[in-house]
């Protein structure tokens, strides 16, 4: 039968795998399989070829032959090890990031739980990061300030005026240290001399404190400290209402670093105050507060911290340097779709998700549904002015990059939904589907109410905030918007979303391959421990000690 599996050594399926030999289609390994089962008399096939993780191996004594424990190598082995050969998959580059145990990353991680640097004391950077949260927030649009319970992250938080006023949704923080060429959903902070490895640590980075294209010179060491710099300016995120309204964004932070440092226009707006030392430390010096507590070295503790959270040893990554049964047969079906090319009957996803990160960096339009409150975009398009998002388009001012959004890393899938520069989805299934026909799965997405589906939304309709009849009412205008641009794209041919057809179980295979991407660490709350302050690590009175809605300590 097809795909069945072909019991034989290890050192025979890599020596297949390795072969100069060119790489098979699907149908090839389907009929090479069937020949071998025939000729070789395997056992039965498993009635269902989801195998559970193998058992942790004996040491494997000194003999060539396979031993009763060994894993078994199947024509899918075969296959996929042409395929890390031939496309170059298992990339281990080079990168100089910091360990969370060290100096800098410690600051950072308490500066990153500090309300202390929100305008409003309601608020700080792991109010929408929270490493327990998958680095994001699991809201489909982020609610920083004025939430009715300010250390109640995740589901159940709630903004006083009912729906979330962040209109995107709030990216991972892990694996920020990956990234080379542009942070956000737009890159509006982005590295102007692109060197692989590097986190834009060469200089040369445009921020939105800059024209386009233009350096700014005080972006920082790196694109993680440039980042770092600006969720504090935002209105809706951090900076709030009433703190420093109507002032630039350098008076803002001027006025947060004399507030962490005890100095000048912040002097005791903290209270307990013991940032000094802190500093200090982890700057290795004996300067006063007016001088190592800069904004500044403030957005650089952060973005160590950041940066320390690298989350790589998933089940792909093992498989990769050799251990076979680090996947299920299914798992192992869905890599081969994942990087098998639509033409050859794959789903074409490597055309953008590649490398080490599984993002190219670059920016397409996939046409996921546009909810919330928009950015404020053009209304001549549609009529319903500030509901609208052109993503990369409002940063270059080029109507061809309208409705183009950076590409999503695949990494730790399983805990950083929902999915998409809105949160629109929030299964992988779901998204997987909306590929195969992105203009049925808009009409259908608002036909059938999708949106009002999503846990943050249903909360709030439940609580009667809102209705579903008046949430985000030009919602299905936008989104068909941006479906029109992916078709236009499509047919000219500059898309890169190539035409695919999957049917129910190779979804299903493709969703279990990319459950696969997952660092097991960032699913347990013990291995997590080490990024989320104790109680008694306060600096100041104002530390985040973030709730579920449940009144659980996250």
């Amino acid at each position: 039968m097809a795909q069945s599996i072909i019991k034989t050594s290890i050192s025979m399926g890599l020596a297949l795998a390795l072969s100069g030999c060119n790489l098979p289609s699907r149908e090839e390994v389907i009929e090479q399989a069937e020949q071998l089962a025939e000729e070789n008399q395997p056992p039965e096939e498993q009635e269902n070829d989801q195998r559970p993780p193998h058992p942790e191996r004996p040491q494997r004594p000194d003999q060539e032959a396979p031993q009763p424990n060994d894993p078994i190598v199947t024509m899918l082995d075969i296959q996929l090890n042409q395929m890390i050969a031939q496309f170059n998959l298992n990339q281990h580059p080079q990168r100089d990031l910091p360990n969370i145990n060290e100096a800098l990353p410690q600051l950072g991680k308490k500066l990153f739980f500090s309300k202390g640097l929100g305008g409003d004391f309601d608020s700080a950077c792991v109010t929408c990061h929270h490493p327990a949260l998958g680095g994001a927030d699991q809201l489909s649009l982020s609610v920083g300030v004025d939430a009715q319970s300010p250390d109640l992250l995740g589901r159940g938080r709630i903004h006083n005026n009912g729906l979330p006023e962040v209109p995107r949704n709030a990216p991972t923080v892990f694996n920020i240290g990956l990234w080379d060429r542009g942070m956000f959903h737009d890159s509006r902070v982005e590295s102007l001399n692109f060197i692989a490895g590097t986190n834009g640590a060469n200089g040369n980075i445009r921020t939105p404190d800059s024209n386009f294209n233009t350096n700014d010179a005080n972006a920082g060491q790196n694109m993680a400290a440039a980042q770092a710099r600006f969720p504090v300016t935002s209105a809706e995120e951090m900076r709030g209402t009433s703190f420093e309204e109507g002032n630039s964004n350098e008076d803002i932070r001027n006025h947060l670093a004399a507030r962490i440092g005890d100095y000048g226009e912040g002097a005791g707006e903290l209270g307990d105050n013991a940032w000094l030392i802190e500093f200090q430390q982890a700057y290795a010096t004996n300067a006063s507060a007016e001088e190592v507590i800069s904004f500044d070295n403030i957005a650089h503790a952060i973005g160590e911290y950041e940066r320390s959270m690298q989350f790589t040893d998933h089940p792909w990554q093992n498989y990769m340097d050799g251990d076979i049964s680090a996947m299920t047969e299914q798992q192992k079906q869905g890599a081969i779709l994942f990087f098998s090319a639509p033409q050859d009957g794959g789903a074409g996803c490597a055309a953008c998700h590649n490398g080490q990160l599984f993002s190219d960096e670059q920016h397409h339009v996939v046409a996921f549904p546009q909810i919330g409150s928009g950015k404020g975009d053009d209304s001549s398009i549609n009529g319903q002015e500030g509901s609208d998002d052109f993503g990369r388009a409002r940063e270059t001012g080029n109507d061809d990059d309208r409705y183009h959004f950076r590409t999503a890393s695949l990494l730790n899938l399983t805990v950083t939904a929902p999915y998409g520069h809105a949160g629109s989805f929030d299964s992988l299934e779901r998204i997987v589907r909306h590929y195969i026909n992105p203009q049925g799965s808009v009409q259908g997405y608002f036909q059938r109410d999708e949106h009002c589906q999503l846990d943050q939304f249903a909360d709030l309709i439940q609580a009667g905030h809102t209705s579903c009849a008046n949430l985000y009412p030009s919602a299905a205008m936008n989104s068909q918007q941006a479906a029109n641009k992916l078709t236009q794209e499509q047919q000219a041919g500059t898309s890169r979303l190539g035409r695919i057809r999957l049917n129910d179980n190779e979804v299903n295979q493709l969703v279990s391959f990319l459950e696969a991407l997952t660092d097991p660490c960032v699913e347990s709350r013990d291995c997590m421990s080490d990024w989320i302050p104790t109680t008694n690590e306060a600096v100041d009175n104002h530390q985040l000690n973030a709730i579920n809605q449940n009144g659980q300590t996250l």
